[in-house]
């Protein structure tokens, strides 16, 4: 078992002095907090809301090299995303795995100075791409990819090839190329467990959501607004992973900023019901071109179908929502790209919106700012190191180039690597592991593979913790047992913990006022709520549901209109 909250906050009175403080708890914070508790060091993290919450809770899905980041003459962070995903591959199986990529083509050679053009300072909207660029582009993605690759080379149709595999498309498209990049199920997780084996590995690692470090006159202070507590705290170093929010943070952490740090873009996704759509994707993610030049994805995400996204510059960070236009945009790219499938609004079951932590640039055409990312010192009392940019398939080697720059600045030599480390389900994890677990637990093969699905190799684990009585939520595959053990186990404090980022059920459109309602008494046992919390968790999450989500639910009796 885990050690609880308060035993954590305890761990902290009792010694207060850190080597590192990590503020954010998004995915590049989460790797760093990772990286450093397994060179010794005595670390703590640190995030103002649940962990991978904000931009990390609203990725594409996707774990990839970076086809368009070619055109940008990107090539050094394209070999670094194909090595980090073929990694990621690797290290964690449960979570990531292979996706079949298809661009659909329209023209022949459309698009061949987009990369000069970009290079000679260009950044305004590139030409559209035909199949000669983006012959090349895919083969040149192969050659960096190397011999060690993961996935197979990418493939070319003619008309009726196209034709022929995805008779659903636009018929006017003249070719089609297939290359293979991955997908992660339920990113979130990721990062959970990425904390649980960094404190596993390292007693002297603490990690705490929903609380925030801030520097006063008397130095460092940490507030926990889960107990309220109040810590006067220390650090030889602070590492800001605060993403969108860097500029901010960076002064309440004590630091002096002469520029922005950042400049944010806005992406919006939609999650579909649409079984037709579904059943002409064959598993394929559409990675196409909509008409102003954006590149557009839409691709089968866990029995529903993810189709995205925006690139909306933005001049504040904050929390946001997928608003009516941005909803329009990606119906309509869908509509015109599968003409015959009726794709409407009322199919949609969850929409999700974040800002993108990319650095400040003057570039006319979003899709020219760098994915890339770097680092900067930040001069104030305690020395600190800002993470700017960065991308889901990097972390870890964003994290491993931050760690480097603080073990050297502490005169520290690195004791371990992070390259070739499984993480969390992803240890011993096989394609057996389901079968292996029905027999060996004595649980249906259905929630076998559903277990090991969202748990990978520690769904036996799981399985254990959950007796054979334990009683299902409504209506899902999720029990009673899974609620406590987000609550003991994985952090979990508040409803949108659970039903947004320890399980797939918001994202998927399987939540309802039963479910909801059950899964706040249940942990309201565990965390010793009372019946007015219980229905303020309940009422709270129902508002976020509709204002952040696009998702409306019958308020509960009782609850305030």
């Amino acid at each position: 078992m885990s050690d609880t909250r308060q035993q954590r906050i305890d761990r902290i009175a009792r010694n207060a002095a850190f080597d590192v403080i990590v503020a954010g708890g998004g995915i590049n914070g989460i790797g760093v907090f990772h990286d450093l508790s397994h060179q010794g060091l005595r670390v703590l993290l640190v995030e103002m809301n649940d962990f991978c919450s904000g931009c990390s809770a609203a990725p594409s899905r996707m774990i990839h090299g970076g086809l368009r980041y070619l055109e940008n003459g990107e090539i050094s962070l394209v070999r670094e995303s194909l090595v980090e995903r073929d990694r990621l591959l690797r290290n964690a199986p449960h979570l990531v795995r292979p996706l079949p990529t298809t661009v659909p083509i329209e023209r022949f050679a459309s698009g061949l100075a987009n990369a000069a053009l970009n290079v000679l300072g260009f950044t305004g909207r590139p030409r559209p791409r035909g199949a000669v660029p983006i012959k090349l582009g895919l083969m040149l993605y192969d050659a960096i990819t190397g011999a060690g690759r993961m996935l197979p080379r990418h493939r070319f149709r003619g008309r009726a090839a196209t034709r022929s595999a995805f008779p659903a498309l636009r018929p006017t498209l003249r070719f089609s190329a297939t290359y293979f990049d991955a997908w992660i199920s339920h990113p979130e997780r990721l990062g959970i467990e990425l904390i649980n084996d960094a404190m596993k590995r390292n007693p002297q690692a603490v990690a705490l959501n929903y609380a925030q470090v801030t520097h006063r006159d008397a130095g460092l202070t940490l507030t926990d607004a889960a107990t309220g507590h109040v810590l006067a705290v220390s650090a030889r170093m602070i590492v800001n992973a605060t993403g969108a929010w860097i500029d901010e943070s960076a002064a309440t952490l004590g630091a002096r900023l002469n520029e922005r740090l950042v400049s944010g873009t806005k992406g919006s996704h939609l999650i579909l019901d649409n079984p037709a759509l579904m059943a002409a994707l064959d598993g394929h993610m559409i990675y196409y071109e909509h008409d102003d030049g954006r590149v557009c994805i839409v691709f089968p995400y866990l029995g529903r179908v993810l189709a995205g996204s925006t690139d909306l510059r933005v001049n504040t960070a904050g929390r946001t929502a997928c608003s009516t236009e941005e909803r329009n945009y990606i119906l309509g790219a869908l509509q015109e790209l599968f003409p015959a499938i009726p794709v409407t609004p009322d199919q949609i079951v969850y929409a999700y919106a974040g800002i993108r932590p990319l650095p400040v640039s003057d570039a006319d055409f979003t899709g020219r700012i760098s994915r890339g990312h770097t680092l900067r010192r930040l001069h104030g009392p305690v020395p600190q190191i800002g993470m700017v940019g960065g991308k889901w398939t990097t972390y870890r080697a964003f994290a491993e180039e931050t760690v480097d720059l603080v073990l050297a600045d502490l005169g520290l030599a690195r004791k371990a690597s992070t390259r070739d480390m499984a993480i969390g389900g992803g240890a011993g994890y096989s394609d057996r592991f389901a079968a292996d677990l029905a027999s060996s637990h004595r649980v249906s093969p259905a929630r076998a593979d559903y277990l090991v699905d969202i748990y990978g190799s520690q769904a036996s684990k799981v399985a254990e913790f959950c007796s054979s009585e334990d009683p299902s939520l409504p209506g899902v595959a999720m029990t009673e047992g899974e609620v406590r053990w987000a609550v003991r186990q994985e952090h979990a404090l508040h409803l949108a913990d659970v039903l947004q980022r320890r399980s797939p059920l918001a994202i998927r459109g399987l939540l309802s006022l039963p479910l909801i309602t059950t899964t706040a008494e249940v942990m309201g046992a565990e965390l010793g709520w009372s019946g007015d919390r219980i229905q303020s968790e309940i009422n709270s999450f129902l508002a976020d549901l509709a204002t952040w989500h696009g998702v409306t639910l019958p308020k509960p009796k009782g609850a305030q209109p």
